[in-house]
């Protein structure tokens, strides 16, 4: 069992960042290997936080229907109940992430303006 979800979410959050790390790529890619199409295929490729919201949070709702059709004497059904808690996790994680990103971004002009307070540019 794999949980895609969260492997897709890593490939994304690696493109977004820009991270180079080649064996965690590879590792995510090798999991996914079969399984990139809707949601699973937009998170991996996605350029940006918007982009990942977005795609994880369509993940999500395919998640829960998995799991609200499953069968509860299914050996698996508790792992695919915990992978639903794991993803809700991530999605909300990941909207911290692009809050604190928001906010260093009003932060960012908020200096910018202080410093042409204190130092007017001629001109």
């Amino acid at each position: 069992m794999s949980c895609h979800e969260l492997e897709a979410l890593r490939l994304g959050l690696m493109n977004v960042l820009g991270t180079e790390d080649r064996s965690a790529r590879e590792h995510a890619e090798k999991e996914l290997e079969g399984h990139l199409s809707g949601p699973i295929e937009g998170l991996a490729n996605a350029q940006s936080f918007s982009a990942l919201q977005r795609h994880l949070d369509a993940a999500l709702v395919d998640l829960e229907e998995e799991v609200a059709t499953a069968d509860e004497s299914d050996p698996d059904y508790d792992y695919l109940r915990g992978r639903l808690v794991a993803v809700r996790d991530a999605e909300r994680s990941l909207a911290r992430i692009a809050d604190h990103g928001e906010t260093f971004l009003d932060d960012l002009g908020e200096t910018h303006h202080s410093l042409h307070d204190a130092f007017p540019a001629d001109g």
